[in-house]
């Protein structure tokens, strides 16, 4: 199936009270990993790419070859979404010429007038080409490639005239966070999740941090008018305590167990997991 627009994917989860998961992909292991669960439990999904992930990888170009080839390959007919995560200005139009289907321009940072601007102007350019967008207001918590949030609630007002720009769905701080979760961490904002999407008019809204936040939080958000659930930190956990494991148990000096192939297996099938019971917790399985 040809790479798509996110939209449409998020506005009948957003219709039937689903999530549908943004993965993050570092390379070609996860890429194949995700690809590999979402056509066993035929579910949507968005892969995203971070600015930090896509130089990784050798910039937008060659994510994007990976991606169309390894669909191909494995002859995917779920919807795939490829998305910029936290995109500046400048990424945001660099991913798109690239052949992004979806782009996260994050001006949370900027003054908000600014934001708004430039929202604009990415909204106007994206669209022109049928790709999503997805704006933030109120910072993330955590660090995202270098992108440091501290974590403010986002204020349902700003939301309101963001949303306006026509924006496909929308990220708003509500107590999130990048990264392993504190254990004095006061939990989401339930309140101020159910005025962004009241005064959004409805629009699909975007739960970022998704990695250690409890399942009844994550099915509350859902209700609440949550579509899209991000999730990096714990495939890179699970993928890590796999791949030190396979290691330690001395699997790489047995045969030809340092053939990367073998080496980095384990990791890969704990990323799978991760990702089948993301799909599952979210409510997407067999929604393709």
């Amino acid at each position: 199936m040809a790479l798509v627009s996110a939209r449409d994917m998020l506005l009948k989860a957003h219709k039937e009270g689903y999530g549908v998961a943004q993965i993050n992909i570092n390379n070609l292991e996860w890429i194949k990993a995700v690809l590999e669960v979402v056509k066993e439990l035929n579910s949507p999904v968005i892969l995203g790419v971070s600015e930090g992930a896509a130089k990784y990888m050798g910039g937008y170009r060659n994510v994007m070859a990976m991606v169309r080839e390894l669909d191909a390959f494995y002859n995917i007919q779920q919807p795939i979404a490829v998305h910029l995560d936290h995109g500046t200005y400048e990424g945001a139009f660099k991913a798109l010429e690239a052949g992004f289907t979806s782009i996260m321009f994050d001006g949370s940072h900027y003054p908000f007038e600014e934001n708004l601007a430039k929202t604009k102007e990415v909204v106007a350019k994206c669209h022109s080409v049928g790709v999503s967008v997805e704006a933030e207001v109120g910072s993330i918590g955590g660090e995202e490639d270098g992108v440091v949030g501290a974590g403010e609630i986002a204020d349902p007002e700003e939301c309101r005239l963001i949303a306006e720009t026509g924006v496909d769905m929308f990220a708003a701080g509500i107590g999130n966070i990048h990264g392993k979760y504190p254990a004095n961490w006061k939990g989401l904002d339930f309140e101020v999740l159910a005025e962004v999407q009241r005064v959004t008019n409805n629009i699909p809204l975007v739960l970022h941090g998704g990695s250690g936040i409890p399942e009844d939080m994550i099915k509350k958000a859902i209700s609440l008018g949550v579509s899209k659930i991000n999730v990096n930190t714990e495939c890179q956990l699970a993928f890590a305590e796999a791949t030190r494991k396979y290691i330690e148990e001395g699997k790489d000096l047995q045969s030809k167990g340092f053939d990367p192939r073998k080496l980095l297996a384990p990791g890969v099938e704990a990323i799978k997991n991760v990702v089948r019971e993301k799909l599952t917790l979210f409510g997407s399985v067999n929604k393709a």
